[in-house]
């Protein structure tokens, strides 16, 4: 980890959390279809309105991480991203909610998802409600 980003406790500081689940969000965000080659494309995009991040354990500049992000909720149109950030064996660290708007860049308003997204949406928020229902 970047240096600048461990606090004088020796622990990953708050920032670096924030900026490791977004880096872990735009990466889901391009699987869905909806990163900066969409913007290109369509000239819409996604803007982060709000997120929470919850701290569960110390992260030190020696662990890695690995994040998971998952369909929280959708509609037509804003989505909101759950990721829990993971160290070592699999011990949660902290978890981050993300609530992002679908907006057309040119009017700078909130638009609707075209067909092509909200069906992806539609199946990838399927398959992870199946997921947690299951487990």
């Amino acid at each position: 980890m970047d240096p600048s980003s461990i606090d004088y406790n020796g622990h990953l500081n708050d920032a670096a959390y924030a900026q490791v689940l977004t880096d872990a969000n735009e990466e889901f965000l391009d699987a869905l279809g909806l990163s900066a080659t969409y913007r290109e494309r369509t000239g819409c995009a996604m803007y982060t309105v709000e997120i929470t991040l919850k701290f569960m354990q110390e992260v030190s500049a020696e662990d890695q991480l690995r994040a998971e992000s998952i369909l929280a909720t959708h509609d037509a149109k804003r989505v909101r991203v759950h990721t829990t950030l993971f160290k070592g064996n699999d011990v949660q660290v902290a978890t981050g909610d993300s609530l992002y708007l679908h907006v057309d860049t040119a009017s700078g308003r909130v638009s609707t998802f075209p067909d092509d997204r909200a069906g992806v949406l539609d199946d990838v928020q399927r398959a992870h409600d199946e997921a947690s229902t299951s487990r």
